[in-house]
């Protein structure tokens, strides 16, 4: 038997003991309580939740389903009927603020012709589990379920109220899902810290090499770039052309290397892998940390890590252009879409004068895109939270490797929580860092889970939740 899963039984025995309950055990043994757990998600995985449309009502429906008869208080808010969100809430005594646990509902969409398995057909195969969501996000929702089930069923007294967020619209920022919660319902998810999406184990070559949990995150804007000139026949080119200034522009743009700079969590990030890694990484993460040979070590990120190349600085992607209609038609307009993604400090006014000024066009300018902005900058979750160290010794318990802090260079809706001033950690599954490149990471067209990382995620995510809320 695994070691893990021996612990999961010694947790399980011991919920028990120190319940009192031991006619109505969470779970006697852990084939049942991997059993529910499995159930649960790949039931959750076979709803088709893509966005746009959504329609998460069919998650609400099944979770409260399960919910509500294990006697366990819940609440429904829906900007949109098909869209609703759920609350479930074990209440505490109140001697500490309470904890939330967020999952999203919803997918992004799906090209169904690119995938082996159907994507809503939570496709067992290989040890693995294939489908929409199975790592973004439907782990965390599973995960809330299971938590709460066994801290109903276990019967543990709270010093703090524990409240399951299930939550619409995350994928895209929309309105139905936390932008609706923070702005019509926040009482009923205010909390001292929150466990959402966005962190990892991360494995690499079969090994186990460290987990990872987002404590801040980089905040998206969506910038237009437009040209604009007069047009013409093409068999006359123009000096006006906007699609020629266009392109000197995002010239322009894609030589600046915007400004460097560590935060708390990105310093120990990097200083974190440095422990970690063969000696000539090592060494680059120490440049970094310590400010020696910066311009070498950057180099070397853009070309072979762009990852740890994004995470130092505010960058700036042009990635949707459009211009023109006819082969001899000069158009008197194009546009260039740009994905900013600036640190959680950048001084957003201060950096468009900056890009505006290395475009140096009159004919060029700088608009804010109708959508694709709204997530709020906040400072970084601690840490020195009890928070950050409960979930720093499960992991070391569990998976035996230390906890990087880390900043997601996406985007997720933790952000509107951090900037209600909730301490807000992203954990997750074990991932295999090789899947990404071959298709089977979050968004591809073969997104899996391995299903022994799935049950472990479920175990450590309650672990972690009772060590924060129960009763001392």
């Amino acid at each position: 038997m695994p070691n893990w899963r021996v612990f999961l039984i010694l947790v399980l025995c011991l919920a028990t003991a120190s319940s009192g309950r031991g006619d109505q055990p969470p779970s006697s043994d852990a084939d049942a309580w991997e059993a529910e757990a499995l159930r649960h998600f790949l039931a959750i995985l076979r709803l088709d939740t893509r966005n746009p449309p959504g329609n998460e009502v069919q998650v609400v429906d099944y979770l409260k389903g399960v919910l509500e008869p294990a006697g366990i208080e819940v609440k429904v808010f829906a900007r949109d009927p098909n869209r609703p969100n759920l609350v479930a809430r074990l209440r505490g005594n109140g001697s500490k603020r309470p904890l939330l646990l967020m999952g999203h509902t919803d997918v992004v969409t799906v090209d169904e012709t690119k995938w082996t398995h159907p994507p809503f057909s939570a496709t067992r195969a290989g040890g693995y589990i294939y489908g929409r969501g199975s790592l973004d996000d439907k782990p965390s929702v599973a995960a809330g379920l299971m938590t709460m089930l066994h801290l109903k069923r276990s019967g543990v007294a709270l010093d703090r109220d524990v409240i399951f967020l299930a939550e619409a619209s995350e994928e895209g920022n929309g309105p139905f899902g936390i932008n609706h919660m923070v702005a019509e319902h926040w009482p009923e998810i205010d909390a001292e810290y929150c466990l959402a999406e966005g962190g990892s184990v991360v494995r690499e070559g079969g090994q186990v090499r460290f987990a990872s949990v987002t404590a801040t995150e980089k905040i998206p804007h969506t910038i237009r770039m437009v040209a604009r000139g007069v047009a013409g026949h093409g068999s006359v080119p123009l000096q006006s052309n906007p699609i020629v200034h266009l392109s000197q522009a995002i010239a322009r743009i894609a030589a600046w290397r915007t400004p460097m700079r560590l935060n708390e969590t990105t310093r120990a990030y990097f200083d974190g892998l440095a422990r970690l890694s063969p000696p000539e990484d090592a060494a680059r993460y120490r440049a970094i940390v310590e400010g020696r040979d910066v311009e070498a070590v950057q180099n070397h990120f853009a070309a072979k890590a762009p990852l740890f190349h994004a995470l130092l600085r505010t960058s700036i992607s042009p990635n949707v252009i459009t211009g023109g209609y006819l082969r001899n038609v000069i158009p008197s307009e194009a546009e260039v879409i740009l994905d900013i993604r600036a640190l959680p400090d950048e001084d957003m006014p201060a950096f468009l004068d900056r890009l505006r000024a290395l475009v140096d066009d009159p004919a060029i300018e700088l608009l804010p895109a109708a959508t694709g902005n709204g997530r709020p900058a906040a400072p970084p979750s601690g840490l020195g939270t009890e928070a950050f160290a409960v979930i720093e010794a499960a992991h070391r318990r569990v998976y035996g490797v230390a906890t990087l802090p880390t900043m997601m260079s996406g985007a997720t809706d933790a952000a509107q929580v951090r900037a209600r001033g909730v301490q807000c950690y992203g954990i997750g599954p074990m991932i295999d860092r090789e899947d990404a490149a071959k298709g089977f990471g979050a968004h591809g067209d073969q997104e899996r889970i391995l299903e022994a990382a799935f049950l472990q995620f479920v175990r450590v995510h309650a672990e972690i939740v009772r060590e924060l809320a129960a009763a001392r």
